[in-house]
């Protein structure tokens, strides 16, 4: 059976875990992944949606972690950009 992976509470524990620990003994399958936005945005723009389609795009939003108008950006970005 895998160890379970210890809670770190800051960068610095994180780092020094990962620099010593041999992560094949412990049980990463709560591991979901993360997606870092770095660059700042040049453009804002204004959409209309109907509500049904906003609060779907809510729902999806929340059921993937993230605040909505980033999922929707995120979205327009693979629809233009797949596979990035």
């Amino acid at each position: 059976m895998k160890k379970q992976l210890p809670v770190l509470n800051t960068d610095k524990e994180a780092e020094d875990f990962i620099g010593q620990a041999d992560l094949t003994e412990y049980d990463l399958s709560s591991l979901t992944p993360v997606r870092f936005e770095f660059q700042p945005k040049e453009r804002s723009i204004t959409m209309r949606l109907s509500e049904s389609l906003l609060e779907a795009i809510k729902e999806e939003a929340g059921r993937s972690g993230i605040p909505y108008q980033r999922f929707i950006r995120q979205t327009l970005e693979n629809a233009v950009h797949p596979k990035r």
